[in-house]
């Protein structure tokens, strides 16, 4: 028996585990799926590129046939394992800008806007810089400067500079706009996922459990509440109970099937696979967003990629060497947020990430020579999604239609188009003359627009940041409420990405964390950092 019970141990769930069980009188139960986070790729940050092919420690998903991108099936990465996401992602230290939460507040979401977000994403933050106005120096997720880059991601930087675009040394200070090198989620050169942050260091508590191996079947209701969790291990069902809450941090996938799994969704949706009804809540699964990228790829002429530094010359630096070398990159080293000519207002509406390296189908397939990638993504996609029930099976894999670029006025085409041409714009920019050789994807740089998008349709993929799909509003077509409470059901709780109601415009993984720490002041009744607590 637990005060609390959460599913998850990815970038929220561990975060709730540590404050939770911060008070010792509060005995907190961690369940996750997959296993611990043993892997030494996983500790490596290099090591992301070899993750590609664990599929122990990843989900693996892939979406249904995507309509507008030429029916194919697109491969949707996700963290089976103690840290989730954050321990195999490519480390990024994004949060967005203040109008993103200022939306998410006027949009019914009250008390996310962004004077009551900054101080978590401050509480959380541990940036070796130190601490100022916008960052927290003394957190327990530590952000970094990288120890070492690719002299290209310097090109990089001067050809967007050449193409008029500003430097900026940190995408989290007064402007997010411009280029430069990202910071990174690592400590001492080793990647700080939330389970090296917040569950390493008070793993020992004897108020907090933690299984791994858990896959929960079900959250377990009575008269209208949330009173426990049944779960797979070692092939039989166990049922623990939760005295105060069941707080669900399974992921924009896992969170809203379980939901309809223990039969809140849907009714009709339910019906269909057998589920009993418990909650007819039609918008779980709904509001599904993810940011769609496009990659452009070219050869180089000189021998300085990532492409050609074997496995064993890295890890050889970074193991005995004190965490140096290309194994402390987290290969997307440089990047960017840029306005289009068709931003709607001040915001960047478009994220670049450039790899010294050939980046192809997410990695998998590997090209020969050397060669560059530029990822670019349009942050705000008006686009909408659905995750769904394929089988009653806990075991089977959600529905994911990820539906990218169905938006009726066709703005989200028009915007990845303008990715693709201002890639094009960079690569062709005089600091890459020294390097530039013949372009790969697409295979030509003189492409009409009408071809740029056959491209697009038949190469564009995921960047990983799937949200929304249990949205929390005031309407009737929210899922959670502005304190992540599930609509319809007692002590029942939802904390992750999932409850975003559109996408920030960034990368997701430091936002997932702030709303676990707010939620956790939340769930405990606290004045939130000096706020009194809404009704």
């Amino acid at each position: 028996m637990y005060d609390y019970i959460i599913i998850g141990a990815g970038s929220a769930g561990c975060v709730l585990a540590n404050r939770l069980s911060e008070d010792p009188a509060i005995k907190v139960l961690l369940l996750e799926a997959g296993p611990r986070d043993w892997h030494p790729f996983i500790h490596m940050p290099a090591g992301l590129a070899k993750l590609v092919g664990q599929k122990g420690v990843n989900w693996n998903y892939d979406t249904a046939p995507e309509p507008h991108l030429d029916g194919r099936r697109l491969w949707w990465p996700r963290g089976k394992v103690l840290g989730g996401s954050s321990s195999i992602n490519a480390m990024c230290y994004i949060r967005g800008v203040a109008a993103d939460y200022d939306e998410w507040a006027a949009g019914g979401a009250a008390g996310w806007d962004w004077n009551s977000a900054l101080p978590y994403f401050k509480r959380s933050e541990h940036n070796s810089r130190g601490g100022d106005a916008l960052h927290g120096g003394d957190g327990p997720l530590y952000v970094s400067d990288l120890r070492y880059t690719n002299p290209l991601s310097s090109v990089f930087i001067d050809a967007a500079q050449q193409a008029g675009f500003a430097r900026n040394d940190d995408f989290n200070g007064p402007s997010q706009s411009g280029v430069g090198l990202y910071q990174v989620t690592q400590k001492n050169g080793a990647r700080c996922s939330s389970a090296v942050a917040y569950l390493q260091p008070v793993k020992s508590r004897p108020n907090l459990d933690v299984i791994t191996g858990a896959l929960v079947r079900r959250i377990v209701l009575e008269n209208g509440r949330a009173i426990g969790v049944a779960y797979a291990s070692g092939g039989q069902e166990v049922q623990v109970r939760a005295e105060r809450e069941v707080l669900l941090s399974g992921g924009a996938i896992n969170s809203p099937q379980l939901l309809m799994l223990s039969g809140i969704g849907p009714a009709d949706h339910l019906r269909e696979h057998g589920i009993p009804v418990a909650v007819d809540s039609a918008y779980v699964g709904r509001n599904l967003q993810d940011h769609l990228d496009v990659c452009t790829l070219q050869h180089s002429t000189q021998r300085v990629t990532y492409d050609r530094v074997g496995d064993v010359a890295i890890a050889w630096n970074y193991y005995f060497r004190n965490h140096s070398g290309p194994g402390t990159s987290n290969i997307a080293e440089a990047g960017g947020f840029l306005r289009s000519p068709l931003a709607p207002d001040d915001r960047a509406d478009i994220q670049l990430h450039f790899v010294p390296a050939m980046l192809d189908d997410h990695g998998r397939n590997r090209l020969k020579g050397d060669g560059y990638t530029l990822h670019a993504c349009f942050l705000r996609p008006r686009s909408r999604g659905r995750i769904s029930l394929a089988s009653a099976d806990p075991r089977a894999d959600a529905r994911i239609e990820g539906n990218y670029l169905s938006d009726a006025e066709g703005f989200d085409l028009k915007m990845m188009l303008e990715c693709a041409k201002l890639s094009r714009e960079l690569f062709a920019q005089q600091a890459f003359d020294a390097y530039r050789g013949a372009p790969i994807q697409p295979p030509r740089s003189d492409l009409s627009d009408s071809e740029l998008v056959a491209f697009i349709r038949a190469k564009a993929e995921t960047v990983y940041h799937p949200v929304g799909s249990c949205r929390m509003g005031s309407d009737d077509t929210a899922v959670v409420d502005s304190q992540l409470r599930v609509n319809g059901v007692e002590g029942l709780r939802v904390v992750d990405a999932s409850v975003m109601p559109t996408l920030i415009g960034g990368n997701t993984n430091a936002p997932t964390m702030m709303i676990a720490e707010r939620a956790s002041d939340l769930i405990l009744g606290k004045a939130v950092l000096g706020k009194p607590l809404l009704a």
